[in-house]
């Protein structure tokens, strides 16, 4: 009887051992897949990317492929940290609304209410307007471009969000009434991150580290301001020539400076940690946070589309605006879905969040030919086909 408990015993670990195996064999499989997508589209002495695939909070993929700073030949891995472009949205929204747990202010307060020396348009534009893209309010890139004219863009100084919102102060009103339209608006967001500062009585790039870096773990993210701190393991941005196929750094722009709409460097380590605290609710409950993921209305209570010129066919039919607090929120293939993308000089990012099936895809790119959006959804592609 011993041994045939002994005989037992060890059938059982191998069959234990053995139903492992299909896990093991489907994790390399994936993990082929998915390097399969990204091993082509750089090489190793040019700029590249970064990628990271989670499942329910655990790293399925995370690897780097290219360099960060061409000149050190320093190659990218998972510690090394990009711009998030407009990416930085949703931390900039998380912001305003961790200002509205703590009762220092409201979603349907005005701008002049909180800058009480605003001109009278911004009694009609709310906070709410501001997060959702629903302001109106004039871009601020093109505001700059019209003040320098022909200036070259290296000699147009750089402007930050209190100069955005300084030369907001200078307009007369808005491209359309607040709440009648949406219109993806930089503008609003460099608001924003003024909004945190003059509430929070912090500034901008603090109150990031103390409310939502640090509780997330996120130890290595930085709001990066030239002359007051420093972005470890830094990526640089580079563009391609159309001509020769070279690579040039181009890592700043007049407006590269502005935090709330594009400001922040992280990397996936800290990628993972941001999906890892939204996730378990660490920074607001989940009722608190429902704005986020909730899509924006008009002031009618009707469905909000994207400008017509937006798609480039001026015949097409314009999309759905699909849009809580910096979060993008259409569906993708019937799956349920929270994404932003992010392109700056340099820079394009992605965050991919299916929140069913509990993958989330993050692709940090510091070149701008490559497309971090379609990159992530030929990922997504390949995940979504698998169980549960």
């Amino acid at each position: 009887m011993r041994m045939n408990r002994r005989i037992l015993l060890a059938f059982l670990l191998i069959a234990g051992l053995l139903s492992l195996l299909p896990v093991w064999a489907a994790d390399e499989h994936l993990k082929q897949e998915v390097n399969a997508i990204f091993a082509g589209v750089t090489q190793p002495d040019e700029p590249g990317l970064a990628v990271l695939v989670l499942k329910n909070g655990h790293v399925v993929f995370e690897r780097g492929y290219g360099g960060a700073e061409l000149r050190t030949q320093t190659k990218i891995d998972s510690k090394t940290n990009f711009r998030l472009a407009s990416v930085t949205k949703q931390f900039t929204a998380l912001a305003i609304m961790l200002l509205v747990h703590d009762g220092k202010l409201r979603y349907n307060e005005t701008l002049t209410d909180v800058f009480p020396d605003f001109p009278d348009y911004g009694k009609s534009i709310t906070i709410r307007n501001l997060l959702n893209h629903t302001s109106g309010l004039l871009d601020y890139d093109e505001l700059l471009m019209k003040q320098y004219g022909d200036t070259p863009m290296e000699q147009i100084p750089q402007i930050k969000d209190a100069g955005v919102l300084d030369l907001l102060k200078k307009q007369s009103g808005t491209s359309f009434p607040p709440g009648t339209k949406w219109e993806y608006s930089n503008s609003g967001y460099a608001v924003l991150a003024m909004v945190v500062e003059k509430v929070s009585g912090k500034s901008f790039g603090d109150f990031l580290h103390a409310r939502i870096f640090l509780p997330a773990g996120m130890k290595h993210t930085v709001a990066y301001e030239n002359g007051k701190n420093e972005v470890p393991h830094r990526a640089y941005g580079h563009t391609k020539s159309k001509l020769d196929g070279s690579f040039a750094q181009t890592d700043q722009s007049p407006t590269s400076a502005v935090l709330g709409d594009g400001g922040i460097y992280t990397s996936l380590e800290d990628m993972a940690r941001w999906d890892d605290a939204l996730r378990e609710h660490k920074l607001l409950s989940e009722l608190e946070i429902q704005p986020a993921f909730t899509p924006t209305r008009l002031n009618d209570g009707s469905q909000p589309y994207w400008p017509k010129e937006t798609d480039g066919d001026p015949k097409a039919s314009p999309r759905p605006a699909d849009y809580g607090f910096g979060w993008f929120l259409d569906p993708y293939q019937g799956h349920k879905r929270n994404y932003h993308d992010g392109g700056t000089i340099g820079f394009r990012t992605t965050i991919q969040r299916f929140v069913d099936e509990h993958w989330t895809i993050v692709v940090l790119s510091n070149r701008n030919d490559l497309n971090p959006d379609e990159l992530s959804l030929k990922v997504a592609d390949i995940v979504l086909q698998r169980n549960p």
